[in-house]
């Protein structure tokens, strides 16, 4: 059991410490080695090969214990709302987003953030940490600590880097636009999303199906209505 933790703790510190140094310390000098499109591809391989790891790590980690008692009500309620504003705030990330990679940015100091960008500007990443928080909330387990914790610090801190990255990248254009709108999401612009929160209920529904079928636990509304998913 100790050595099945100890593989899921190395493997997620893996993949952070991975995205911490080729985010930042090293990118300069592998960009000018391989060209852009070279450490892009390195780098998503990689990642790729070290996220197929962790799950493999996480699959094998103990389910148990649990440091407190999750499968209430309140707490699935909470992990559904969760779960619906990071799916409303994903889907609204893929449109018009300057932070995409290979996104076009000139003239992003003259736009006026709208949308989700009223929210924040790292849409995406905050979607993957309010997910991620949903699974710790109803499954408070050693393992998701180590997954999901992992993948909260690495949403909101890979956030931060992509700041400091595309400020050297872009200077004025992204500086300026990061005076605009918000590095941590302002819940009073919720308004904001628009028709995402009405283009988020089927794929929302469709995921936590899926949850019951991945995880046996049923999610969403369907730990309301377990007989509906079957």
């Amino acid at each position: 059991m100790i050595d099945q933790m100890m593989f899921l703790v190395a493997a997620m510190g893996a993949l952070v410490a991975s995205h911490l140094v080729l985010s930042n310390p090293v990118r300069a000098p592998l960009v000018k080695a391989m060209g852009e499109r070279g450490f892009q591809g390195a780098y998503s391989l990689l990642a790729i090969v070290l996220l197929v790891l962790v799950l493999v790590a996480y699959r094998e980690a103990p389910r148990m214990p649990v440091t407190w008692d999750a499968m209430l009500p309140v707490s699935m309620v909470i992990a559904s709302v969760l779960t619906y504003v990071a799916t409303a705030l994903f889907m609204a990330s893929l449109v018009r987003n300057p932070g995409l990679l290979g996104a076009n940015v000139n003239g992003l100091s003259a736009v006026t953030p709208k949308g989700v960008f009223q929210i924040t500007r790292h849409p995406m990443m905050f979607a993957i940490a309010l997910w991620s928080l949903a699974h710790v909330l109803v499954a408070p387990s050693p393992r998701n600590f180590v997954l999901f914790g992992g993948m909260i610090f690495l949403a909101i801190y890979g956030a931060h880097l992509q700041d400091v990255k595309k400020n050297a990248l872009h200077g004025r254009e992204w500086k300026t636009w990061s005076t605009r709108t918000p590095f941590w999401p302002d819940v009073t612009k919720a308004a904001s999303l628009g028709a995402f929160w009405l283009h988020a209920l089927i794929p929302w529904l469709l995921l936590t199906w899926l949850h019951l079928w991945l995880a046996q636990i049923p999610a969403g509304i369907w730990w309301f209505f377990p007989e509906a998913a079957g």
